[in-house]
């Protein structure tokens, strides 16, 4: 018997085949977001602290300014050849420095008013020595509000590191405070011996807040680097501050003494007085550019570790790309496909069926339906042929 072969109907497979590249779109957009947010909050915090470090290369030009100007002040004061050179080098210097950043760190207008104030300080010392401390006075208080500014608008102030913080807030405020008031308590104590005793013993007080204000930044400044120097694992930090921090110690001890009056009249022996200045602030300049190293080297290691931190962001977003594409690729090329299935029985040829033969299938051609003859037709012949044969 001819049967007909079964056609086969195919599926279309572009839908099923579409499938995995949408999931692993789909699986790729929160990854990609993931890596661009984090990136952006590494490059975020890496402007930070770029900025702080912007900080500690003006407060380094601000050192040698410090120092200058306290000098000038002493100077003014007993009356002796103002070291002039020596303060226009560290102006020059300084503006240097805010001509490169003083615009990010927006203190190029507080810098320009000092500047002219510095500028303006007369070439000799003043006739008044009184006259001379005013002046001086009101230059040291816009040297300190600059200090301030620099800490406060390059982010120092609000450094998240604990041994940094505690670096830039002595070596930013502290210390120029304890400079600034030591030098004035020299020059107060000078002072006081050239006027009449009457006016001696009224300055008295005015010499005791200034000691205060001298020690007890100093003090903050000694606590600070103590914590520091004990916590830090830097051994070099702990071995090149202890020699001048020894030193700057025992120079405000002294000078916290020798400012006490030596009698009743509110004499002060400034003699000493100012030689236990002279090595505060020695050991001062000594310690200053130790301290803005250690800051500048665990500032520019946080950097080092943000820009790793950041290779490592692109590569997990890239290794997770390309898994996802691994698997979309894997899944498109292992789908079954239907590939020919009823190309025969579409044309319309002949196709073979299987045929029982004992133990074995062997293939039987069918014929189209055209082709076939009526079941009584096929056999006629055959039923009478043996009454053929009788005859």
């Amino acid at each position: 018997m001819t049967v007909p072969a079964p056609r086969v109907r195919r599926r279309p497979p572009t839908p099923g085949r579409l499938l995995p590249l949408l999931l692993a779109t789909a699986l790729l957009l929160p990854v990609a977001f993931l890596v661009v947010q984090s990136h952006r909050l590494i490059d975020s915090d890496r402007e930070v602290v770029e900025r702080e470090r912007l900080g500690v290369e003006y407060l380094r030009a601000l050192g040698p300014v410090t120092n200058a100007l306290v000098d000038a002040q002493s100077a003014a004061v007993t009356g002796r050849t103002l070291p002039r050179d020596t303060l226009d080098k560290a102006v020059e210097q300084a503006a240097a420095v805010d001509v490169r950043v003083g615009a990010e760190l927006n203190t190029s207008e507080r810098w320009a008013g000092l500047r002219a104030k510095l500028e303006a300080l007369p070439e000799r010392s003043l006739a008044d020595p009184e006259a001379a401390f005013t002046t001086y006075g009101e230059v040291t208080d816009l040297l300190l509000a600059l200090h301030g500014k620099v800490r406060e608008t390059s982010g120092l102030i609000r450094d998240s590191g604990a041994d940094s913080y505690f670096l830039q807030d002595g070596v930013g405020e502290e210390m120029p405070e304890a400079m600034v008031n030591a030098g004035r308590l020299t020059d107060l104590a000078v002072l006081i011996n050239r006027r009449p005793a009457t006016d001696r013993i009224q300055s008295l007080s005015q010499l005791a807040t200034l000691r205060s204000a001298a020690v007890q930044p100093a003090n903050d400044l000694a606590n600070n680097l103590r914590a520091v120097v004990d916590s830090t694992e830097s051994a070099d930090l702990g071995a090149s501050v202890l020699t001048p921090f020894d030193a700057y110690q025992r120079a405000v001890e002294a000078m916290a003494l020798y400012a006490q009056p030596t009698d009743r009249a509110g004499t002060v022996d400034t003699t000493r007085l100012i030689a236990a200045r002279n090595e505060a602030q020695t050991a001062a300049q000594l310690l200053q550019p130790v301290l803005l190293d250690e800051i500048d080297r665990l500032l520019t290691e946080r950097i080092d570790q943000m820009d790793r931190d950041g290779l490592l962001v692109l590569g997990a977003g890239s290794l997770a790309l390309l898994l996802l594409l691994a698997l979309a690729a894997n899944i498109w090329v292992s789908r079954p496909r239907d590939t020919s299935a009823g190309t025969e029985a579409d044309s319309g040829e002949p196709v073979e069926a299987p045929r029982s033969t004992g133990t074995r299938w062997e293939p039987v051609t069918t014929r189209p339906a055209s082709e076939l003859q009526p079941l009584g037709q096929a056999h006629e012949p055959d039923r009478w042929r043996p009454f053929d044969a009788a005859r």
